[in-house]
């Protein structure tokens, strides 16, 4: 199984020199945003409308082959206590479920108050509501994804330092 938790291994097996992907995991979408293959800006790309697993599967995967995808980081929707509930039960559940479809390196990223920051750079870009329904999800994967290629730059300038 590729999925690393804590976040620190899955920095140790993302494979340089190829883009991330971010996934923002929802009950009715899945929000999309990719890196460059520096690893170190997020691009909000899309969003896929779920429909069960295997068809989600299969567009996220299509997806992760057509832009060269080196790795996959999930926002981990943990309650403001830090504890899991359901959701983040789903999420995890989800990258079991997709370790078995691909080799990629899965690591999850503490997506608390993502959405709430995509959405207060959404109403600074003074988008009209129906606009913001429609990419909230994807810009909030790339909030999730700058954080993770962030924390990422700062564990491999860690690790020259030493």
């Amino acid at each position: 199984m590729a999925i690393f938790d804590p976040f620190n291994e899955f920095a140790a097996q993302a494979r340089a020199r190829f883009a991330l992907a971010g996934l923002d995991l929802g009950e009715k979408t899945i929000g999309v945003a990719v890196s460059d293959r520096m690893q170190s800006i997020a691009t909000p790309l899309s969003t896929i409308r779920r429909k069960k697993f295997s068809l989600d599967a299969q567009a996220l995967l299509s997806l992760v082959t057509e832009r060269e995808i080196g790795g996959l980081i999930l926002g981990l929707p943990r309650n403001m206590d830090g504890s899991e509930g359901p959701r983040c039960q789903s999420t995890r559940a989800f990258a079991r479920n997709l370790s078995a479809m691909t080799d990629l390196p899965i690591g999850f990223w503490d997506e608390r108050l993502s959405t709430v920051a995509a959405e207060r750079v959404l109403l600074e870009a003074d988008m009209s509501r129906r606009k913001r329904a429609e990419v909230i999800d994807h810009v909030a994967a790339g909030v999730i994804l700058q954080g993770a290629l962030d924390r990422i730059a700062i564990l491999r300038e860690k690790d020259a330092a030493q």
